[in-house]
């Protein structure tokens, strides 16, 4: 399959969509798209997350977050496995990027209903207050630690990982 670059004037080189607060949605998937904050709240039902995390500089955070599920926003992409086989989506993985650099990493069976059931969230609410002009921020309600909580979307790839030939066995 072919892999394109994110929509709307993305790279996978790291450039952000040319809308402002906007993200892609690309990679391993039938339908590459970009989306917004009201994208996200017009589109998908609103799920609520109160957290509490450490954070490494500044100490616990508490917050709640509001948004879809993000199992189900990436899902409308279309992702380049057959639902049906447990064993190939558990193969896949997502990549969210963030306006400062940041990144984390997620495994689709994290998010999965059959699998972790997790309730990640591509939140467009914090503490009641709308996330349009900072942008889309990646809550993983359950880590204890703040790392994978990522400011301001850019980019959410999806794929299978290209695992290589270990250098002793070439």
């Amino acid at each position: 399959m072919a892999r394109p670059g994110p929509p709307d004037g993305g790279s996978a080189s790291g450039t952000a969509p040319a809308r402002p607060g906007a993200f892609a949605v690309w990679g391993d998937v039938a339908t590459p798209t970009t989306l917004t904050v009201a994208d996200l709240r017009a589109g998908w039902d609103r799920h609520r997350a109160a957290v509490v995390f450490d954070c490494a500089t500044a100490g616990p955070q508490r917050h709640v977050f509001e948004g879809p599920l993000l199992r189900e926003v990436v899902a409308a992409a279309g992702p380049a496995f057959d639902p049906a086989r447990r064993k190939e989506r558990s193969r896949f993985l997502l990549a969210v990027h963030g306006t400062d650099g940041h990144h984390a990493l997620l495994s689709w069976a994290e998010i999965d209903a059959d699998f972790g059931d997790a309730p990640v969230l591509p939140a467009t609410r914090m503490d009641g207050a709308d996330l349009d002009a900072a942008g889309t921020q990646l809550v993983v309600p359950s880590d204890r630690c703040g790392a994978r909580y990522v400011s301001g979307v850019t980019r959410v790839w999806i794929g299978r990982p290209r695992l290589g030939v270990p250098p002793s066995e070439v």
